[in-house]
């Protein structure tokens, strides 16, 4: 029987992580009382006798939660932003090679990745690791995301019954510093060697997610065109349980001639979309994912599954 405890278990992601670990017969979940979730010296205690914890809190806090720890057999897997980029931690994104997910099952210190990340690198990475595109590519992407990803803050502003809502009267481009705190990750496991300009979108819809990267194949390493970039692509996923590429220019997988931004919804899955124009040197590379699934609980539990002996796809 292996015990697991989730910290910050009142979150979004905290809570379906809670939801998808009840479908387990031999997993104990240590409990915190509600009322000493912030008592240090509790926390510690649930930290240290936990074979496998889920850091489901701020970047600080879960540095902090991180410090608690002192028992050399406790695995995490930390849902934040802190230890994405740090030296000691595996990032959690086993598609990416035979290697990453083999270091994923041997290590102690997963990060689990961001949910624009998650697409971005799943779109990215093999033409950079197959030298179809050079790292110093100049690249732009936008993402267009439900509005669960901020949290429960931003979706009670969005589920307001106020009748005059301002959240829902369009989709509302953010992150207009243009650093989102995903981007050292973007820019680290692509390959690039510069982030790309990311400009994500937040619309009105409670899930789902779709990074979009536009490309101009005449900058690219070599003389591809857009069907050549999906039969990379293809290739190189052939083997990969949740990641799928789409059909190439066949409009029953689309949604009268749009992408449906939610049919992953509910799944750990990413479907990779490419579109082109030869004719123009472009190329457009669309990945979907659930926000709340690739892109947070449904990979934290992938992650958990190699990391505690199960099947990479068990419960997913």
């Amino acid at each position: 029987m292996k015990k697991v405890f989730v910290d910050g278990s009142s979150g979004t992601t905290g809570l379906q992580i809670h939801e998808r670990l009840s479908r387990y017969r031999d997993i104990e979940i240590i409990a915190i009382d509600y009322d000493k979730r912030r008592d240090p010296a509790e926390r510690a205690r649930c930290l240290n006798e936990a074979d496998l914890v889920f850091l489901c809190l701020p970047d600080d806090a879960a540095k902090e939660a991180v410090g608690l720890i002192n028992n050399p057999d406790t695995k995490i897997i930390d849902a934040s932003s802190a230890h994405r980029v740090e030296p000691g931690w595996t990032y959690g994104l086993p598609e990416l090679s035979k290697k990453q997910r083999e270091a994923i099952a041997k290590s102690k210190r997963v990060a689990n990745p961001g949910c624009h990340a998650t697409a971005f690198i799943l779109s990215v990475y093999p033409l950079v690791a197959r030298e179809v595109m050079p790292p110093e590519y100049p690249l732009t992407c936008q993402s267009l995301t439900g509005y669960s990803g901020g949290g429960k803050s931003l979706i009670e502003k969005y589920e307001s019954n106020n009748k005059d809502n301002d959240y829902i009267k369009a989709p509302r481009p953010y992150a207009l510093t243009l650093n989102h705190k995903h981007l050292p990750e973007m820019a680290l496991y692509s390959g690039l060697s510069k982030a790309p300009v990311f400009v994500p979108v937040i619309g009105n819809n409670y899930k789902g997610l779709a990074v979009m990267v536009p490309i101009h194949t005449g900058l690219l390493s070599k003389q591809v065109d857009a069907k050549a970039i999906y039969e990379l692509l293809s290739d190189y996923y052939k083997d990969e349980k949740f990641v799928k590429v789409m059909p190439y220019k066949d409009d029953t997988v689309l949604f009268e001639g749009a992408v449906d931004i939610t049919a992953c919804n509910d799944t750990n899955k990413a479907e990779i979309f490419v579109f082109g124009n030869a004719a123009k040197e472009s190329a457009l590379i669309i990945t979907r994912i659930d926000n709340l699934g690739k892109g947070a609980s449904g990979a934290a539990i992938q992650n958990m599954n190699l990391m505690l002996g199960y099947d990479e796809d068990y419960n997913l």
